[in-house]
C-alpha cells in the first residue's frame, strides 16, 4: 500500500470518532443557541430597548476570530474551575467539550436573533390587530399566529447559523475538542494534504447535509406540510444518531495524552498511546493544543501526559532567563514542577529539541556567519521567519538581546512552512528545532550559540498531578526514559517531513517504538 492510499485508509479508520464528535458538538451548540436566541429575539420584538443592545452584542461577538474566541474561553473556565473547586470543593473540566460549545452558541445567536426579531416585526399589523380581535391573549397571538407566519424566516436564520457553527466547529481542535478538523491541523502541520482534503470534505458534506435537512423543514413550515416536516425531523434524527458515541467510545478513557500543534509531538503523542495500549491502559489524545494551554491542561488534570522540552519550561512557564547549567536547571525545574504544580517530571527521552536560527549554507557563506555573533553583524539588513510563538517566547528576547539581534523584517509561518521558507528566499533566517528532520533534508547550517543564551532543550515526559504516582502508567513509559537519541529522532522526524512517500505520525511512532526494543 503506497503512502497516499495508507493516508486515506487512516483517515476513513478516525472518521466515526471524528464526525461523531462534531456532529455532537456543533448540533449541540446550536440547540443551545436556539435556547437563548429564540426567546432574546421574541423579548427585543416586544421590548423597542431591548432590541439594539442584542443585536448588537451579537454582532460584536461575530467580528471575533473563531479561534480567538474558542482560546479565550479556556483561561476563563479554568479560573472559574479553580474557583469553585476551593469554594465548594467540585472543579470540571475546562479544556474540550465546554469551551468549544460556549464559543460555538455564541456564533449561532446572531443569524438567528436577527432573522426572528426581522420576521416578527415584519408581520402585518392588521394580522395582528384580527388576532386580538378574535379574543386571543399575547401568548397566544405569539404561539398561533406570530411564530407560525415568521418560521420559514426564523428557520433561514437556523441554517445560516448551522452552516457557521460546523465550520467553526473544525477550529475547535486547539482547545482539545476533537472534531474533523483534526484532520485538518494535523494535515497541515504534517502536509498530509490527503487529511486537509478529507477534513475539508467531510466538514462541507456535513454542513451541506444538515442545511438540506434544515431546508426541508423550512419548506415544511412554508407549505404547512407534515410529510416535510417528518422528513426534515427524520433526517437531523439520523445526522445526530452520527454524534451518538459507539460501544468503544463510551466511557473516558482513563488516560489523555496531550500534544502540541507541531508533527514532532504528534509522533511523541503517538509513541506514547502505542506503549500505553499496549500495557493494557485506555487511552485518548488531545492533539494540537498550545504550549501554554497544554502545560495549564495537564496541572488541572485535563490532560494527563505529555512530553514538553526543558527549556520551554524554564522560560514561558518559570519565566527564568539565567543558566545555572544542564543538571540543576532540571534538578530546580523538577522541584518547581511538583511544588508549585503538582506536576511530576517522569523521564528524559534522551535527545533535545533546542530552539535554533538557521540559514541557508550558501548565504551564510556569503556573509560570512557561522555563529550568532556573526549574525549581529549583518542581521540589520535580513529577515528572519519563526513559528507562531517564537518571537513572544522569553528565550528570544534573552538571545536577541545578548545578541543585539535587530533584523530588518520578521514574519511568522506555520512551523512546518518555515523551512521551505529559507530553502526558496523568502526569508534570510529562520528559528529551528535541533531534532527536525528538514535541518539535515534542506541542506541548512546552524548557528552556533557561543554566549549559551539559549537553554537546554531536553525532552521530558510529564505526568499530571492525577497519575503521577500511578504504577501502571510508570511502568508503561520506563523503557523511554534515554531511549531516543538525537539522530534517531531526527530519522521519525525525517519520515513525516519528506515530500514524497510520508509517513504518518503513527507509522513514525511504530518505527521508533520497534527501535526501542
Amino acid at each position: 500500500m503506497n503512502a497516499a492510499a495508507a493516508n486515506f485508509s487512516l483517515a476513513l479508520s478516525q472518521l466515526p470518532l471524528f464526525l461523531g464528535q462534531h456532529v455532537l458538538l456543533a448540533l449541540s451548540s446550536l440547540g443551545l443557541g436556539l435556547a437563548i436566541s429564540l426567546p432574546l429575539a421574541i423579548a427585543a420584538a416586544r421590548i423597542g430597548w431591548l432590541r439594539g443592545p442584542a443585536l448588537a452584542t451579537a454582532s460584536v461577538i461575530q467580528t471575533i476570530p473563531g479561534l480567538a474566541l474558542l482560546a479565550l474561553f479556556y483561561p476563563i473556565l479554568l479560573a472559574l474551575s479553580a474557583f469553585t473547586m476551593q469554594t465548594f470543593g467540585v472543579g470540571f473540566r475546562a479544556l474540550g467539550f465546554l469551551p468549544a460549545l460556549l464559543a460555538l452558541t455564541l456564533y449561532a445567536m446572531l443569524p438567528i436573533l436577527r432573522n426572528t426579531v426581522i420576521a416578527i416585526e415584519g408581520i402585518d399589523a392588521t394580522t395582528l390587530q384580527a388576532a386580538r380581535a378574535v379574543g386571543m391573549t399575547p401568548t397566544q397571538s405569539l404561539l398561533r399566529v406570530e411564530l407560525p407566519l415568521a418560521a420559514p424566516v426564523i428557520m433561514a436564520g437556523i441554517r445560516t447559523a448551522a452552516v457557521w457553527v460546523i465550520g467553526t466547529a473544525t477550529l475547535s481542535t486547539p482547545v482539545g475538542q476533537t472534531s474533523l478538523g483534526n484532520y485538518i491541523f494535523t494535515g497541515l502541520q504534517t502536509e498530509n494534504w490527503i487529511f486537509v482534503l478529507f477534513g475539508c470534505g467531510a466538514a462541507a458534506a456535513l454542513a451541506l447535509a444538515v442545511d438540506r435537512a434544515l431546508g426541508l423543514a423550512e419548506s415544511g413550515f412554508s407549505r404547512r406540510s407534515p410529510r416535510r416536516l417528518i422528513g426534515a425531523a427524520a433526517a437531523m434524527a439520523v445526522i445526530l444518531a452520527a454524534g451518538l458515541p459507539t460501544p468503544r467510545q463510551q466511557g473516558r478513557a482513563s488516560i489523555v495524552v496531550g500534544t502540541k500543534n507541531f508533527e514532532e509531538q504528534y509522533i511523541l503523542g503517538a509513541l506514547l498511546e502505542q506503549r500505553l495500549r499496549a500495557a493494557g491502559l485506555p487511552t485518548t489524545r488531545r492533539d494540537g493544543l498550545g504550549s501554554s494551554i497544554l502545560f495549564h491542561a495537564l496541572a488541572a488534570n485535563d490532560v494527563d501526559v505529555y512530553v514538553d522540552y526543558a527549556g520551554t519550561i524554564w522560560t514561558n512557564q518559570m519565566h527564568r532567563t539565567d543558566q545555572p547549567g544542564r543538571e540543576a536547571m532540571l534538578a530546580e525545574m523538577t522541584a518547581w514542577l511538583k511544588q508549585r504544580h503538582g506536576i511530576t517530571l517522569l523521564a528524559r527521552l534522551g535527545f533535545e529539541n533546542a530552539y535554533t536560527l538557521a540559514m541557508r549554507p550558501d548565504s551564510a557563506s556569503r556573509l560570512g556567519v557561522t555563529t550568532l555573533t556573526d549574525l549581529a553583524r549583518v542581521a540589520s539588513g535580513l529577515s528572519i521567519g519563526g513559528d507562531y510563538e517564537f518571537f513572544g517566547r522569553p528565550d528570544w528576547a534573552a538571545t536577541a538581546g545578548t545578541y543585539g539581534l535587530h533584523f530588518a523584517r520578521m514574519r511568522q509561518y506555520q512551523s512546518n512552512f518555515l523551512y521551505k521558507a529559507v530553502r526558496d528566499g523568502d526569508v534570510d533566517v529562520i528559528s529551528a528545532f535541533s531534532s527536525d528532520g528538514r535541518i539535515a533534508q534542506y541542506g541548512l547550517r546552524l548557528l552556533a550559540d557561543p554566549l549559551s543564551a539559549l537553554p537546554p532543550y531536553d525532552a521530558v515526559i510529564l505526568l499530571s498531578p492525577r497519575l503521577a504516582d500511578a504504577p501502571e502508567l510508570r511502568a508503561a513509559l520506563a523503557a523511554l526514559r534515554g531511549a531516543i537519541s538525537l539522530e534517531t529522532m531526527q530519522h521519525a522526524n525525517l519520515m513525516v517531513d519528506q515530500e514524497h512517500d510520508k509517513a504518518s505520525p503513527e507509522a513514525a511512532a511504530t518505527w521508533l517504538n520497534d527501535q526501542l526494543r
